[in-house]
């Protein structure tokens, strides 16, 4: 059938949901993400002349290009549709030049959700293609370019081959080593509290030590405690303090790319990677039965939290119907402009909020239906009012001994009927309902409870709070986060250890030579100065090349030094201290692909390896001999053993410490709980707070 016009988009996918929106006149075809890109065989850039970059079409896109061009031929008009952002942006840019388009032409079409309203308001508010958007995304595609193929090739010559190194890359990798080293010189501290279990008549209720005569006091260790329980006599508190507080809490932002990442890590354990990888289903389109194909959210990839009015009075509508008025934080009858445009930069949001996970449960699978759930409960609660909390704070005090007790009960749920945001603890957030107290009353004490503690180090970074640490820092932006995540774990920089990044030491090795001579590469203040250079590219104020030309003056200098005194480092082949079981050839430890192992010296004429023990720095806690070492089962699952075995039998699920209980002498282990670790005794007589 003859078409008018050819619309391009990035994916299959978008192609055939756009044209069933369009009709017959319109060809909806896909360029299959990025068409032209800088050679992967040389750096692709001209010094000489502005730092002009050498685009040739990416390999194996040919049919593509040659199906696009002939589509164009036949066209009276051809409309770029790709994705609303920089990278949309290049994306046609790049179609125009290869078809010959007019760059004054009005060709280019933008729409942030896949709906059929939606596609059909910008077909007819066409525009041109912004050249200060495609400058921007030029000059972080050429600043990652002379940084990873100036950088790189140094890693190869002088530590290992197939290493690389990146603006942003670089700083999250830095960032975690940073972490890493706190840990690692962190020095524990004992300190204790005191609970106390009290109950007015039959109600009961928990109260903490707070301080003596008036002063807050620190348990610093056990003696300070005694001092405290030694003033205490018999069971009787007065109540010398009530504060009643009304407290008002307000619902989270609808999401961006970033909050989007976070939450669905802490709430779905999903990985960042999956997130956007079923985000891009949703926002591209599912079949909905006799609805047929419809973007379900808006498009992904935004840093803002703006919503747009149609969408800010629909929500207020089907909240006021479902929940009622006293939900809802806007009035729909009030919201002007409530038929304006779609704005291109909106929060990630569901396109409309009367399609309720409930409704397409039956179209969406499981991951689908998990995300879109998020999304939408995240948005419709954003649109509510606030839960109205009552807050009690009860002194206590006998002798000078002050406890305090604090409560608290929802009096209006608000937006907290619909969605609560997660933390990154995993603790949930419980109401603790106190007693009506008064001022005089007498409440007495069921058991007071000292108990002891050992400050924490921090903790490392999960990829949820990697990615805000990165957002507050002001480095990358919402395309870089997942695959900033994905290069950092594939080169072997970073491991994930129970959810949690821990860098190898090829990582430590790459990152100390990045921060000994090219700091400016891992300065968090310079990248993120940087990106807010490409920002000001994309607002028309700042010339591409002149922040290209900025950062490249001084780093030429950094490449010179960096090439003439970076020695040569042989990664770990250090004797392992025994002979080959095979052929009486020594054997050394290896750095490979999954961490370090012991291979045989004669390689190749010898492939013996054997795996490392991995000592754990705790002495056996059952013959006080051997040490604690990891082992795995032969379902692949971690286990801990003493090194003495089979002399020795012990084993543990859980890791050791290498404390005994301060109750039963008992040992006690780190174990994995909701939320976190905990520190307990293995024969249920102590445990610790849990630690995230």
């Amino acid at each position: 059938m003859a078409y008018k016009y050819l619309v391009i988009v990035e994916s299959p996918a978008k192609a055939k949901t756009i044209e069933k929106y369009l009709g017959r006149n319109y060809k909806v075809m896909a360029s299959v993400g990025h068409i032209r890109d800088l050679p992967k065989s040389k750096m692709g850039i001209d010094f000489e002349n502005n730092y002009e970059p050498h685009y040739i079409s990416i390999r194996g896109k040919g049919d593509v290009i040659k199906s696009l061009k002939a589509a164009a031929k036949k066209a009276q008009k051809v409309y770029l549709a790709s994705d609303p952002d920089r990278e949309g942006e290049a994306i046609a840019w790049h179609l125009a030049y290869l078809l010959g388009l007019d760059l004054k032409e009005k060709n280019r079409v933008v729409f942030n959700e896949i709906t059929k309203d939606a596609v059909k308001a910008a077909f007819k508010e066409p525009r041109t293609i912004d050249v200060d958007l495609v400058d921007a995304q030029q000059a972080r595609r050429t600043l990652d370019r002379i940084v990873g193929y100036s950088i790189s090739p140094i890693l190869w010559r002088k530590v290992k081959k197939g290493l690389s190194a990146g603006r942003v890359q670089s700083v999250a990798l830095k960032i975690i080593i940073d972490r890493e080293k706190e840990i690692r010189e962190f020095v524990p501290e004992e300190y204790w509290s005191i609970d106390g279990n009290f109950k007015k008549a039959r109600k009961k209720f928990k109260a903490n030590f707070w301080g003596i005569d008036g002063k807050k006091k620190k348990l610093p260790d056990a003696q300070s405690v005694k001092e405290v329980t030694a003033r205490i006599d018999g069971t009787d508190f007065e109540v010398k303090k009530v504060e009643k507080k009304e407290r008002k809490r307000n619902p989270a932002n609808p999401f961006t790319t970033s909050s989007l990442q976070q939450e669905a890590a802490r709430k779905l354990n999903f990985r960042t990677r999956k997130t956007m990888m079923v985000a891009q289903q949703l926002y591209e389109g599912i079949t909905l039965g006799k609805q047929g194909t419809v973007g379900l959210i808006t498009y992904m990839r935004t840093d803002s939290t703006r919503i747009a009015d149609t969408a800010k009075a629909e929500a207020a509508a089907f909240i006021e119907d479902t929940y009622g008025k006293e939900f809802s934080r806007h009035d729909h009858r009030k919201i002007k402009n409530a038929q304006g445009a779609q704005d291109a930069h909106e929060a990630v949001r569901p396109t409309s909020v009367l399609r309720t996970p409930d409704e397409l449960k039956q179209y969406l699978d499981k991951d689908q239906l998990k995300l879109y759930t998020l999304i939408w409960s995240r948005f419709v609660a954003s649109q509510m009012t606030p839960a109205i909390l009552d807050t009690m704070k009860v002194t206590l005090e006998q002798n000078g001994v002050i406890f305090i007790a604090n409560g608290s009960k929802i009096k209006f749920k608000g937006f907290m009927q619909v969605y609560v945001e997660g933390r990154d603890d995993g603790k949930e957030e419980k109401e603790n309902i106190l007693p009506e107290l008064e001022e005089g009353d007498v409440v007495q004490s069921i058991d007071i409870e000292p108990k002891q503690h050992f400050t924490q180090p921090p903790a490392r970074f999960s990829e949820a709070t990697l990615i805000r640490a990165l957002e507050e820092n002001g480095v990358g932006r919402p395309s870089t986060y997942a695959p900033t995540l994905d290069t950092i774990q594939r080169r072997y920089y970073v491991k994930l250890t129970q959810k949690r990044f821990e860098p190898t030491e090829l990582g430590e090795i790459v990152n100390s030579l990045i921060c000994e001579f090219f700091p400016q590469i891992v300065d968090i203040h310079f990248t993120a100065e940087m990106e807010g250079d490409l920002d000001k590219i994309e607002e028309g104020t700042e010339a591409w090349v002149k922040v290209v030309d900025r950062f490249y003056k001084p780093f030429e200098k950094e490449l010179t030094n960096a090439e003439e005194k970076i020695e040569k480092i042989q990664i770990k082949d250090e004797p392992a201290g025994f002979d080959c079981d095979v052929c009486g050839h020594p054997m050394v430890i290896k750095l490979g692909k999954y961490g370090k192992f012991y291979a045989c010296s004669n390689f190749p004429d010898c492939r013996n390896t054997k795996p490392i023990v991995k000592e754990i720095g705790v002495t056996c806690p059952v013959c006080h001999e051997g040490q604690v070492i990891e082992r795995k089962s032969k379902k692949n699952r971690l286990f801990y053993g003493c090194s003495r075995f089979p002399e020795c039998e012990f084993t543990s699920w859980d890791k050791p410490v290498g404390r005994n209980c301060p109750k039963c002498d008992g040992y006690l282990v780190e174990k994995k709980v909701k939320g976190g670790k905990q520190v307990v005794c293995v024969n249920g007589d102590y445990e610790e707070d849990i630690q995230k």
